[in-house]
């Protein structure tokens, strides 16, 4: 690792990529990377860490590089840059290796204890919120963090002094079409959070029962001494904990958990919620997000802050200074006829039921618009039903165009179209509008009031409807 000065990032613009990209530029190497025009939420991150960026995958672009690390997006290993790295004899990582990697600390020639920030839903914020505890506490850890911002630390990813690195550990594939290796399985931490189990990513799993046993190899990755912080409310969690021998702590709403949520309360944008352990109350704590889901995600953090020795008083300061990640329940701004933009990440029919529940409880007397962009072919076919009733805390549900993934061929058995059919079985208020403008001409048109909340939701681009409405200066 002496011997490399420069690093290349092949699809640098993709979540999982960027903060990698940051994080090697802060550790003082020379970082370049490549990808597509188009314009990504990490794009503002980038810039402001000062990496270079290449449009297009060129061979010329890997030449004088002494390390590539790939996307499984953009051709995987197929690449055109990948191709000529390894034609000129240059180490090339993929994305999980390269976390796995990191975390270890062997790129910078320090060991490093690492965090790991693992399950279904949920591993963005409670990573975000880790980090921020941390950083309130000056621990100055690393951390890769898969979004393109967050208010409490800034850019998503950041290499510290400290000796912590906390990091999301994603179940997907390391390189779908040549190696499908689950990504977090790359990663060997201390503490593993587990949020939930549930069955996703229908390309390259067949069952939960299957995600499950990778979750389980990865908990049995942890270092001897390791923890696994996990929501036992989750009965696949349960399951997962009933087979492993090594430490465990549990959180969630049950009091059957080592620590739970005895109660909570949401005042404007604030969450405020009290924890026990056992018969013992822990105390009060408050977090700038909302939402049932998002108490247990802090709960995890508080668990794992308190792992890492941090004292409560820390630990209270540190999360309340955590106030969300961009596209998670993010306030985008107030239109010019007066409604509130929110945007948000919901991908999985669990996520949406959440978030709309969550905004359903902060604004009780609003009507609520939900502009759902489904995310793949495969997971839209695969969870179908699933998505057909998530939308019933929305007054009026938009179905736009399904967002592909490059990593899928198109499939014309399933569409957003047929979803809104099946949608409105459930649901009295359903639209089918095909493309983004046609959503910001629907908005436009009606001129929704100071009554009235919309909520942009998916994994794809429904995001940059924002950037067409007219919003308030």
């Amino acid at each position: 690792m002496k011997k490399i000065k420069r690093i290349h990032f092949t699809g640098v613009k993709g979540v999982g990529m960027a903060p990698l990209a940051i994080i090697a530029k802060e550790a003082g190497f020379d970082v370049t990377g490549s990808d597509l025009k188009e314009e990504f939420i990490t794009d503002a991150a980038l810039k402001k860490a000062g990496v270079i960026i290449f449009e297009g995958f060129l061979k010329e672009h890997v030449k004088d590089c002494d390390l590539v690390i790939i996307t499984g997006a953009h051709g995987g290993f197929d690449n055109p840059e990948v191709l000529a790295a390894k034609l000129y004899g240059i180490p090339v990582w993929t994305q999980g290796e390269a976390v796995g990697k990191f975390m270890e600390g062997e790129v910078f020639s320090r060991k490093l204890t690492g965090i790991s920030v693992a399950g279904s839903h949920g591993k963005t914020t409670t990573a975000a919120m880790i980090a921020t505890i941390f950083k309130e506490a000056k621990q100055d850890a690393s951390y890769l963090i898969g979004t393109g911002s967050i208010t409490s630390l800034g850019n998503p990813g950041h290499f510290g002094k400290g000796k912590y690195f906390i990091a999301e550990a994603d179940e997907y594939a390391t390189e779908p079409k040549y190696d499908k290796t689950p990504k977090l399985l790359w990663q060997k931490p201390k503490i593993a959070v587990i949020t939930n189990i549930e069955f996703d990513h229908p390309d390259l799993y067949v069952s939960e029962k299957e995600i499950e046993k990778v979750f389980l190899k990865f908990v049995n990755n942890l270092t001897d001494d390791g923890t696994v912080v996990a929501c036992g409310d989750d009965m696949e969690v349960k399951t997962l904990l009933s087979e492993f021998r090594g430490r465990s702590v549990t959180y969630g709403l049950s009091p059957a958990n080592n620590f739970y949520i005895q109660r909570y309360s949401i005042s404007g944008d604030r969450m405020f919620f009290w924890v026990k352990g056992g018969d013992t109350l822990i105390g009060e704590f408050s977090v700038g997000v909302v939402g049932e889901h998002n108490a247990v995600n802090a709960l995890g953090a508080i668990v794992v802050a308190q792992e890492a020795g941090l004292q409560l008083e820390q630990i209270k300061k540190g999360l309340a200074a955590y106030s969300g990640s961009k596209r998670r329940f993010e306030y985008v701004g107030r239109l010019s006829s007066g409604a509130l933009l929110y945007d948000d990440y919901a991908h999985h029919p669990t996520e949406i039921k959440q978030t709309l529940m969550a905004f359903r409880k902060t604004f009780p007397k609003h009507k609520i618009i939900c502009i759902f962009q489904p995310h793949t072919y495969s997971r839209t076919k695969s969870l179908f039903e699933q998505f057909s009733s998530s939308f019933t805390n929305s007054d009026i549900a938009i179905l736009t165009n399904i967002y592909p993934s490059l990593r899928e061929e198109k499939d014309d058995t399933v569409s957003s179209q047929i979803l809104a059919q099946n949608v409105a079985k459930f649901h009295k208020n359903v639209l089918y509008l095909p493309e983004l403008s046609d959503v910001v001409e629907y908005i436009d048109k009606n001129s929704f009031g100071k009554d009235t909340v919309i909520i942009s939701m998916g994994a794809g681009d429904v995001y940059k409807i924002g950037e067409k409405l007219d919003l308030k200066k």
